[in-house]
Order: structure tokens, then sequence, then C-alpha cells
């Protein structure tokens, strides 16, 4: 073994969203600096007590935070146990509020991480949100479904509109209709009539003054922004992100070749498919559907001989569209048949993009009715009460309890786009595609020779053709205890998991002694049922950005205030001590 094995501060598993926001957001030195009334006031909390408080160096295990002076009335200072609980709930509401708001000037913003040294592994390229721009492009998925607001940035809420504008691109926005404007008008004399101005009609609870949120962006658009994202923070520099597979993570001393360590703390060794191996202090998992250990849902296991080119796939391996043997037969001008099963988005731009590209009919088998919904969580969670719905998800007594809670089971998340909804129905009224809610496939049968399946449902479909392809969309499931590059961890390390979510604590870590952050859907137990969208991305990267800076020891005592990634620094204090003051 190498004696003097590199190791990185920070190791990011993914160059997705969630990735690209974890690292955007350490090497952002002004984070949300432009506040909003109510995080106006938790920053004169801030501020007012700047130089009241010792902050203790990562790794001290003595103390905790402490007052140096108390008096005129105060209280006295916390004990250890309330001080540890205080310090979770104010670094998770902290982070939550401020990453809502933007920053004095993100075209300024230079590396306040830049002593952290950074690497990112991803098994699908070697850049950012290549998985991502691969996905969108094979589906030909021309616009989001998430507003304006739910991106990666984490300088600005509103950047993404700020960039639309600067590149005269306001063409690229489609306004999402349904949320504010005549629909809030008719919500609002609604509940005049009925009285009790507490009660919603319909679940629309957006103000008119938010109109400008409701635009969804076209894919060029997001990409180009994410592009100009990771050039401002110098993300896009060659071997920032490196194509390999992570197989392995485990959590320990490194020894030597020898009995002695290299180290008297434990680090990450992070083994990829090809056996290579990397090192680092702290790790983020920032893996999304479709990345190393998460599961593809299928109704069935598909046999070697009957998935791929030829019978069936996950629409989350899509490699081209349509497969070579349906293809084959339009170009022949041959009768065609796909069926496609899912009752989510995907499978609505599946079935669009089947009838475009010629085949002659398609069938959408859904195991569940035919629900429509804007987005994949309420509106609730996204308008001026959200914090009402945030506060109810967060007083549940246990984490079983924030699982079950109605407004977050995950099978909401199958739901039509109003949009979508209309192409597949105008679809269906051409006879292009057959619509089949509360229908499953009973059995099937694969002709090899022929290259058709033989499906028998329940309800029956009356003259139901042989069937030419098969598209699974029905998502996938991430179950911690079922991930292979985290057996060691769960081994050596175990925590509580729900329905295969990891008990995490509030900074997204593991556990208190092991620095592993997880975000996206596997921090859907912290971060609420926007975890697995863009706008989960940019909180979980918040919180875990706050984390990292106990977690890594860069703390230092300025004034009696922490500087570093967490935004909370004085880039002026040194003019001060110049100027003696």
């Amino acid at each position: 073994m190498n004696a003097d094995p590199e190791i990185h501060d920070v190791i990011i598993v993914g160059a997705g969203p969630c990735g690209l926001g974890v690292a955007a957001r350490l090497h952002e030195e002004t984070p949300s600096a432009v506040f909003t009334d109510e995080e106006h006031q938790r920053y004169h909390w801030i501020k007012k007590h700047t130089g009241k408080m010792n902050l203790v160096q990562a790794g001290s295990k003595k103390k905790g935070v402490r007052a140096q002076k108390w008096n005129r009335g105060q209280k006295p200072p916390p004990s250890e146990t309330e001080t540890k609980h205080e310090n979770h709930k104010e670094r998770r509401d902290s982070a939550d509020s401020a990453s809502s708001v933007p920053s004095l000037s993100s075209a300024s913003s230079t590396s306040s991480a830049g002593s952290i040294s950074t690497l990112v592994l991803d098994g699908s390229g070697d850049q950012w949100m290549q998985r991502w721009n691969n996905a969108f492009r094979t589906l030909e998925i021309k616009q989001l479904r998430s507003p304006m607001f739910f991106h990666v940035d984490p300088g600005d809420r509103d950047g993404m509109l700020a960039y639309a504008q600067e590149t005269g691109r306001e063409d690229d926005l489609w306004e999402i209709s349904g949320c504010v404007g005549k629909e809030m008008s008719k919500h609002k004399k609604k509940k005049r009539r009925q009285g009790g101005k507490n009660q919603t009609i319909g679940g629309v609870e957006i103000d008119e003054r938010d109109r400008k949120d409701y635009f969804s962006p076209s894919t060029g658009l997001f990409a180009d922004y994410c592009a100009s994202i990771t050039h401002r923070y110098g993300l896009d520099e060659p071997g920032t992100i490196l194509k390999h597979e992570v197989t392995d993570i485990t959590y320990d001393y490194l020894p030597e070749d020898g009995d002695s360590p290299v180290s008297n703390s434990k680090i990450f060794t992070l083994t990829t498919s090809s056996g290579q191996k990397f090192y680092s202090r702290a790790a983020v998992l920032a893996i999304g559907a479709g990345g190393a250990g998460i599961n593809k849902i299928f109704p069935w296991k598909p046999s070697s001989k009957e998935e791929g080119a030829e019978g069936c796939c996950h629409s989350m391996e899509i490699k081209e569209f349509p497969s070579p043997n349906v293809r084959q037969k339009i170009s022949a001008r041959w009768q065609t048949n796909v069926v496609i099963v899912g009752g989510g988005l995907s499978s609505a731009q599946i079935l669009d993009m089947a009838v475009r590209k010629g085949v002659t009919k398609v069938w959408l088998l859904m195991r569940s009715g035919f629900k429509v919904k804007q987005f994949d969580i309420s509106l609730a969670w996204m308008g001026k009460y959200k914090n009402w719905e945030k506060a109810a998800f967060w007083s549940a007594d246990t984490d079983e309890g924030i699982f079950r809670h109605k407004r977050y089971h995950y099978e909401e998340r199958r739901q039509y786009h109003p949009r979508y909804t209309k192409i597949v129905k105008q679809h269906a009224a051409h006879g292009r595609a057959s619509i089949h809610p509360n229908t499953v496939i009973k059995s099937h049968e694969y002709d090899v020779e022929s290259k058709t399946w033989t499906l028998t449902t329940d309800p029956p479909i009356p003259n139901l053709p042989p069937i030419d392809y098969i598209y699974f969309a029905t998502g996938a499931r991430a179950d911690v205890l079922e991930m292979p590059l985290l057996d060691h961890i769960n081994e050596q390390y175990p925590i509580e998991v729900i329905e295969g979510l990891p008990c995490l604590t509030e900074d997204l870590m593991w556990r208190d002694d092991v620095p592993l952050y997880m975000t996206g859907r596997m921090a859907g137990l912290r971060l609420g049922p926007g975890a697995p969208n863009l706008e989960g991305a940019r909180l979980g990267a918040e919180r875990i950005s706050w984390s990292l800076e106990e977690t890594l020891g860069k703390n230092r005592e300025v004034g009696e205030q922490c500087e570093g990634f967490c935004g909370l620094g004085n880039r002026y204090a040194s003019l001060l001590e110049e100027a003696g003051e």
C-alpha cells in the first residue's frame, strides 16, 4: 500500500443535481445574503449574539456551546444535552430557510471552500448532469415539470429567472396554469361563501404575487443554467469529476504496511468497480434514480431472453427509442403494438414519443386510477403556507410517524401532469393509444422467434394483439439495506431504517460518529416529500454544508463568529483588524 495516499476532505458520489447542489454550496461564499422578513429576524438574532458564544472546534466533546456570560435577567447557560438539541434545530431551520433567498452577487462569488479538497465520482461520465441530460435527450423531453425556483443554485432563489432574462430566453419559460390567477380568485370566493378562513379548496394556496415563480424552464435552459453554475464556482475544471462506479464504502483507520495507522482518525475508503480506491475524511452519497444501489421496480423479473433490446426494458434503461425490432417493423410499414406499464409522468412521456415515432398503437396499463397533478408534491408544500406543512411534518414523534404522514407517502408521486394528460387523451381520441386504469398483467409469454409478447390482463382487455415491446415505467425503490456499496457501513455502523429510508441525523449524516451524508430521496425522512426533486437537492446541500464545517474542523474564530463555507463569516473582518478596530 502507498504509505501516503491522497486523502480528500470530501468525496461526492454522484454528479447529478444533488451532487452539483452540494459542490456548488461548498463553494458559495455568501449564501442567501438577501433575506425575507422572517429570515431577516433570524439574521439579526445571529448578529445580536455574535461574540457572546464560544464555538467549540469539531471533534471536541467537552462542553459543547456555552455562553461566556449571562446577566440582566438572562436564563442560565443550557446544559450539554439541551445545547445539542438546540444546535440541531437551529442548524436545520437556518439551512432550510436560508436556501430560499438570493445572495448579494452570484457573479462575484469566489471559492470559500478553496482549502477544501473535493472529488466527485460518477459511474455515468465525467461531466455534471450527464445521466440527467442523457435521460431527457432519450425521452425527448422539452420542458421540466418543476417551477422556476426549483434549482441547485445556492446563491439566488430567483437565479433561473434572472438567467433567462439576462440571456434573452424568456420564450423558454412556460407558464404553469392552475396555480395562481383565475383559480386563486375562484378559491378565495368559494372560501368566503363557505366561511372559515382556514379552509382550502382544491389545494390552491399560491399567492397571486408569486405568479412569476410558476413558470417551468425548457430542458435546454435548465442545462445551460446548470452549466453557468458549474463555471461560476470553477466546478468545470478537468479532474473535478472522475468516471468511476463506486461499489464499496468503508469507514475506518487506514493502516500502513506496518501496524501504525496513516492518521489518528478514521477515513472513508471508496472502492470502484475497477478496484481503484479513493480516500476522504467525509463522503456525500448523492445518487438519484438509476444510480448504484437503486432497485428498479418490475411487475415480474424479466429473464435474460426477455429483457433488453428485443423484448422489454425499464424506462431508466432506455438506450435507443424505439427498440430495433419495432423500428424495423415501422420502416416496413407493419402494424406495431407497444405496452407501457406505469401510472406516472414517465409513462405519458414514453407514450407520446412512441406515437410520434410511428408506433401504430400504444397500450397504457396502470395499476391504480388515472391521477392528475401539477407537481410531484402538493402545492401546500410550495406556497405561502409551506411552513405549516413543514411544522406538521417535523412534529411527528417518530420517524415511522413521519413516513406514514398523509402528505408524504410515496405512492402519491405516481401522477400525471395536466399537459401530458391532455396529450395522452388526444392520442387516445385519435385511436393511437388505449388507456387502461386499474389493470395489471396477469400472465405473460415471450416468443423469441417472432419477438412478440402474449399478455393476459386483469380485468381482461378485449382483442389485445401480440405486443412488440414492453416499457416498464414503474419507478425505482431505494433501500439502504439493499445497496451493495453500503454493506460494510450497514454492518459496522447500523442505524434504524424505515421502509428502506435511513433515519439520518438532522444534518443528513449517517450517524454523529460517521460523516457519511446522504441527500436526495435517501434523505426523505429529514427533508420531506420534496427530497427527490430539485428543491430537495438545494435544501439537502444547505444542511450538509453547515455540518461539514464542523466535521472537517475548518472553523476559525473571527470576532467569535464562525467563518467558512457555512456563510457566517465576514469577508471584511481583515479590514477592521488593519484599521485597529
